[in-house]
């Protein structure tokens, strides 16, 4: 079983650099070992994404901004095989513009898509979140981004067990 961290970025607007809230679960041979969430001053108060996550400028302005954060999450980011996110491309595209605007270098691990695992692991269609949450009974309280990481890290663990379970003929 893998070591992996699953992420969930909530932003503010469409920037890259502006998450407002970051989701992480640790997952250690297949067992979420640490959860954790923070909210985020992303470096613009404009805020166009409230609807979806419910976030507001008044809500994170007192909190540190991503590089203020980093040296607090960033052990979270060693000792795993990848870091796990739905849609890893919008999560992998928000954490790399963070890390570059506040000087951090970018963690160094391949990223894995739980879209992308849920297709192949049980042709599931269409697979926002909440679809394959629903199918896989997985409690989801969508855009909190700790729900949202906590789900995602469940979808590969799920993953994982199927493909041993198949591996092993059971």
């Amino acid at each position: 079983m893998s070591n992996f961290l699953a992420i969930d970025f909530e932003t503010a607007t469409p920037q890259a650099d502006s998450a407002c809230a970051l989701g992480l679960v640790r997952v250690e041979s297949g067992k979420i070992v640490k959860q954790e969430v923070h909210l985020i001053r992303p470096p613009s108060p404009q805020f166009m994404f409230t609807y979806i996550h419910g976030l507001t400028w008044h809500q994170v302005k007192d909190s540190p901004h991503f590089g203020d954060l980093w040296p607090q999450i960033s052990e979270l980011f060693e000792g795993i095989d990848f870091i796990a996110a739905h849609n890893a491309s919008f999560d992998r595209r928000v954490l790399h513009a963070c890390a570059e605007k506040y000087g951090i270098r970018r963690p160094n691990k391949p990223f894995a898509c739980s879209v992308v695992t849920a297709r192949r692991a049980w042709n599931i269609f269409p697979t926002k979140l909440s679809d394959v949450c629903r199918a896989l009974d997985i409690p989801l309280n969508h855009h909190e981004a700790l729900s949202d990481a906590l789900a995602c890290a469940k979808i590969m663990i799920a993953a994982e067990e199927k493909r041993l379970e198949e591996s092993s003929g059971l």
